[in-house]
């Protein structure tokens, strides 16, 4: 039987916490490693407990959760930081994906589709609430054209390029090699070349770069 996936509950508010945590407790494959209820709180729990997935409020006392999430994936690259807050703003959403979360889900979610992305989270994909991704695209093309990175753009193989493209569109590892016709495990080979490449820590933030870098048409639009 496989190991249970281990979550760090952190939000300042107590009886959400124990909505969420007894939710969790219901399903078999998780395991609730601990509760922290403010952003210092919890790194430092995090570092402690190093978790598979910690779920994460925006706005709490002391540090922000963006600052919370900065500080998580860069001593725990390996743990999945997943936002859930009540913010349809599309800046807290594009800060939180650039500053390394995993997804970005609402609090008013689906019971069903929360428990789905938790599990897709730990697996390494990206997961957000459907009425944030167009506001996710919206924000992101609404930026000026990138012109900082261009030499880490052309480090990217023509094939690394239509992988970031299917990223851009929200495709899952299953779908990218179905749609270019490799394994799967090739696709993941490919995504730690981009992210090293790129200097990027999750796919989330690979998406982000792609659109940013009018690479989201699916194909090497230099060739």
């Amino acid at each position: 039987m496989a190991a249970p996936i281990r979550v760090l509950l952190v939000d300042d508010h107590a009886l959400f916490r124990s909505g969420i945590k007894a939710l969790l407790q219901r399903q078999k494959d998780f395991e609730v490693a601990g509760e922290a209820a403010d952003g210092l709180e919890g790194v430092k729990r995090a570092k402690s407990l190093r978790p598979d997935v910690v779920l994460l409020d925006l706005n709490m006392p002391g540090i922000s959760g963006h600052e919370a999430v900065r500080l998580i994936v860069e001593e725990l690259p390996e743990t999945r930081v997943v936002m859930l807050t009540v913010s349809e703003d599309a800046e807290d959403l594009l800060e939180a994906l650039q500053a390394g979360a995993q997804g970005y889900l609402l609090k008013n979610i689906e019971t069903g589709y929360f428990i789905s992305a938790i599990r897709s989270a730990a697996e390494g994909e990206a997961v957000m609430s459907p009425q944030m991704t167009a506001k996710l695209m919206q924000s992101v093309r609404a930026r000026p054209a990138a012109a900082s990175r261009p030499p880490d753009k052309e480090r990217l193989s023509p094939r690394e390029r239509e992988i970031l493209g299917f990223l851009a569109r929200g495709a899952s590892n299953k779908e990218i090699a179905r749609g270019l016709e490799l394994a799967e495990s090739t696709v993941k080979i490919h995504l730690q070349s981009i992210m090293k490449k790129l200097n990027l820590v999750s796919r989330v933030q690979a998406a982000v770069y792609a659109v940013e870098h009018g690479l989201a048409g699916g194909r090497d639009e230099a060739g």
